[in-house]
């Protein structure tokens, strides 16, 4: 019987990988079908990848699979000729990251979830079955043309903010399940409009465009292969990039480079920066938007609280964890106007 999860030390695995030199490519990929026995699925997708030497998280539920990984760049035809021997996956589209090492992941990891995207709905009669219609890069360049389109970002208010779409309408929410139902009433006004939706991957945006469609909505389409895949489409099309600044992705890379423009701002001295860190008090680890010379100044973290906790014995920090609860690990940028700068 193969071993079904890592026994290393990941601090290992992680200085194992940064000095193999092998070329690795980061790949994410998804698909909504039924998985009847999620164990088995589980298991077996383990042993397969754990042999070409896939690192990365991937979930699996009933409703599908959700995955981002990185593997050997040789090894990516056997990773497609391995995901063609599931009938629901073959030819599957694989998005290629636009900004990358190949490195973001260092042990692979698959979990199963009760979700493959934490959605909130409780309706039994939703259904994945009914989704919008794809629109790859040319298409969704023609439809924003169109004073009859409107483009909405289903990510996190973190994500909007260090890069969208020129003119996207920003759903304010910290969570994707807040979102669905806030989306549906925010567009209501807008019913008989095209309604684009787009996300990093794809994922979110396919699950938004059915629960607009379950709500009502008939002109709904979302942007196939999310961001990552709109930036290869446009490249390849020569078109010029409607995505300004970075597309925020949930690895250790924490963010990859579309166009230049940097949009954003630190969020400790406000000046331009879009380089998203987390705060190396690790009872904190608040995610947030730091530039190079905050970094200097407060050591990676985002207050001269968490600098002095991050500067005390290791074993001290220990013990002060133990009685501190965990900041949440998302900045909260409506919360930023009503108080001053992290740094202050």
């Amino acid at each position: 019987m193969p071993v079904l999860h890592n026994r290393i030390n990941q601090q290992e695995l992680k200085a194992k990988l940064l000095a193999d030199d092998t070329a690795r490519t980061t790949i994410s990929f998804y698909k909504y079908f039924e998985i009847i026995d999620v164990v088995s699925f589980r298991d077996a997708m383990y042993t397969a990848l754990q042999q070409l030497q896939v690192y990365g998280r991937i979930y699996i539920a009933t409703e599908g699979i959700n995955a981002q990984v990185s593997l050997p760049t040789a090894h990516i035809n056997t990773l497609k000729e391995y995901l063609n021997t599931i009938p629901s996956l073959t030819n599957l589209r694989l998005n290629v990251a636009v900004d990358d090492d190949g490195k973001a992941f260092w042990v692979l990891k698959i979990k199963i979830r009760t979700r493959i995207v934490a959605d909130g709905i409780t309706d039994p009669t939703f259904s994945m079955a009914q989704k919008g219609k794809y629109v790859n890069a040319t298409q969704l360049h023609q439809m924003i043309a169109d004073n009859n389109t409107v483009l909405v970002d289903m990510r996190n208010h973190y994500e909007y903010e260090v890069g969208h779409f020129n003119n996207a309408v920003q759903i304010p929410s910290d969570t994707f399940r807040d979102q669905l139902p806030m989306a549906a009433e925010m567009l209501q006004n807008n019913k008989h409009k095209n309604i684009v939706m787009y996300c990093t991957g794809g994922i979110r945006c396919e699950k938004a465009s059915a629960y607009l469609l379950h709500q009502g909505y008939t002109n709904v389409y979302h942007l196939e292969g999310g961001i990552i895949n709109y930036a290869q489409q446009a490249k390849q099309a020569g078109l010029t990039s409607e995505f300004v600044g970075k597309n925020f992705v949930f690895d250790n890379r924490l963010g990859e480079r579309i166009t230049p423009h940097i949009i954003a701002t630190c969020h400790q001295c406000g000046s331009p920066a879009d380089t998203h860190t987390n705060c190396a008090n690790q009872a904190c680890h608040t995610l947030f938007i730091q530039c190079e010379a905050c970094a200097k100044i407060y050591q990676g973290c985002c207050t001269p609280k968490c600098q002095a906790t991050s500067n005390l014995p290791q074993m001290q920090q220990a013990i002060l964890r133990k009685n501190t609860e965990k900041a949440a690990h998302s900045f909260n940028k409506s919360k930023a106007r009503l108080r001053p700068k992290l740094g202050g």
